[in-house]
């Protein structure tokens, strides 16, 4: 990977990590987007701005793909393409919960190569390359969890997620918890202490480029709403859904979603 791609990635969340936590402390300004767009905050901008310019002036050749950046087709024509969002979880950053994240990659080929999620107010950063396993905090190497099935299995959700319409088979018999960043969802099915995740809407590329690696490396099973295999840095930017689980548990859960 030309000039460690993961480097450059944690170095630059760490030291964005720092900026967005200043206006955590300290409180910042918010308003919301045009469009049904979501919110946004001071600290989104400020951080994006950072990473910005830290991360294309390591890589001027790279593109850049990020929720807080006017778009650019340029990216589709670059071989790789840092994939950015800011603050993932922006309503609890502005909350005053500690359960958001800045989630970095590197795309190649419409894969991600390399991937960091950062959750600077948790003290959590989690980091995968291709090939090389998913850390966190670079000391401990992440694995799924080897439930199988659904029987007991918990899974990360919101409540529309769970509605009938999602589950032709059957909602699904399972334990459900939720949190507030997509990114730190996909972590902690990574990290093992939950067995899945899924969301039905349509996924922008950067809430889940990163984790999709992250867990991909540490043994679990990421894939579209339907099944199907994750494709990064296209025109539309977003994939139609997101289902992340243990490898014993994703077959369960695509029954319920297909029933034959």
């Amino acid at each position: 990977m030309p000039g460690n791609d993961l480097t450059l990635l944690r170095e630059a969340a760490l030291s964005a990590g720092e900026i967005a936590l200043r206006f955590f402390d300290g409180g910042a300004e918010s308003w919301e987007k045009p469009g049904n767009q979501g919110l946004v905050t001071e600290a989104d901008l400020a951080v994006d701005a950072h990473l910005a310019a830290q991360l294309t002036a390591a890589r001027p050749g790279y593109g850049w793909l990020s929720e807080e950046t006017q778009d650019d087709p340029h990216r589709l024509s670059t071989p790789r393409v840092f994939v950015i969002d800011p603050i993932d979880g922006t309503r609890s950053f502005a909350n005053g919960d500690r359960t958001w994240a800045l989630s970095l990659a590197v795309v190649e080929g419409g894969v991600p190569v390399a991937a960091v999620i950062h959750l600077p107010a948790r003290r959590l950063t989690y980091t995968a390359e291709t090939g090389g396993g998913a850390w966190l905090n670079g000391k401990r190497r992440l694995s799924a969890t080897a439930t199988e099935g659904l029987e007991g299995a918990d899974i990360l959700a919101n409540r529309l997620s769970m509605e009938p319409v999602h589950w032709p088979g059957g909602v699904p018999r399972i334990r459900r918890e939720f949190r507030a960043s997509l990114a730190y969802r996909m972590a902690l099915v990574a990290e093992g202490r939950f067995d899945a995740m899924a969301t039905f809407r349509d996924t922008w590329d950067w809430d889940i480029a990163a984790g999709a690696l992250i867990a991909a490396e540490a043994g679990a099973t990421v894939t579209d709403g339907f099944g199907q295999a994750l494709t990064f840095n296209t025109l539309e930017r977003h994939n139609p859904g997101l289902v992340c689980a243990a490898p014993g548990v994703h077959p369960a859960l695509m029954a319920h979603r297909r029933p034959d």
